[in-house]
């Protein structure tokens, strides 16, 4: 199965992050995310799973 997620893409979530914002850049792929918030430049670790549950939308970049 390909991987839907690459680093660089754009992702939407569900939730918004306390900034307002809730679309986020995708740093690294793994069995964890690395994630930096569009609108604060804010950066998370999170876990495959809860990226594939929460994510709405995916912006591929070229």
């Amino acid at each position: 199965m390909a991987d839907r997620f690459a680093q660089g893409d754009i992702i939407r979530m569900k939730k918004p992050h306390p900034c307002g914002c809730s679309e986020w850049m995708v740093l690294r792929v793994g069995a964890d995310f690395r994630l930096k918030c569009t609108g604060c430049g804010h950066q998370v670790m999170v876990p495959r799973k809860l990226v594939e549950k929460n994510t709405k939308e995916i912006r591929h970049t070229v």
